[in-house]
């Protein structure tokens, strides 16, 4: 009994020249609630921010496995003129994920330009586009389909409708 006193002698002593300004002498000083909520506030947000890093990476994973299928189908097809409907359409589908989708696609998109870019010159001779034109085009289509307008734009006339 005579230890608890103590403490709450020492607590009364401690924020004594706090309580005389408050006019009260027994309410502890508005710090210590203020720093309990900023501790919630900022609990709440570290939860509410690995949601959605979360969902960030989850709308990349698929956006990723869109542009795949897109890139597998245009391999599949194996028809010409329809590179752009491709491009368009992966990036299409991923940035329908989301903001993760779209930049996967976006990061995907502007990976493959630039490792064509250099590429092209070392296949001697061999190229896998029509170099600066084509990248630019590619580009195009890749911006076309991540601001959500129909891929069907670039879609070649004879194209089977299974892509």
């Amino acid at each position: 009994m005579e230890a608890s006193w103590r403490l709450e002698g020492m607590a009364q002593y401690k924020y004594s020249h706090l309580s005389k300004q408050a006019g009260t002498s027994s309410s502890p000083p508005l710090g210590i609630s203020t720093m309990k909520l900023f501790t919630g506030l900022i609990l709440c947000s570290l939860v509410l921010g690995a949601h959605s890093l979360l969902s960030f990476l989850g709308e990349a994973f698929e956006g990723a496995k869109d542009m795949w299928r897109a890139y597998s189908d245009m391999r599949e097809a194996n028809y010409i003129g329809a590179d752009k409907y491709f491009h368009a359409r992966g990036n299409y589908d991923a940035a329908r994920r989301g903001p993760g989708g779209a930049w996967a696609a976006k990061v995907i998109s502007d990976a493959r330009e630039g490792i064509q870019r250099f590429t092209d010159p070392l296949l001697k001779g061999a190229s896998s586009g029509k170099g600066r034109e084509d990248s630019a085009a590619d580009q195009f289509a890749n911006e076309w389909g991540r601001s959500g307008k129909d891929p069907n734009h670039f879609r070649p006339d004879g194209l089977p409708d299974k892509y």
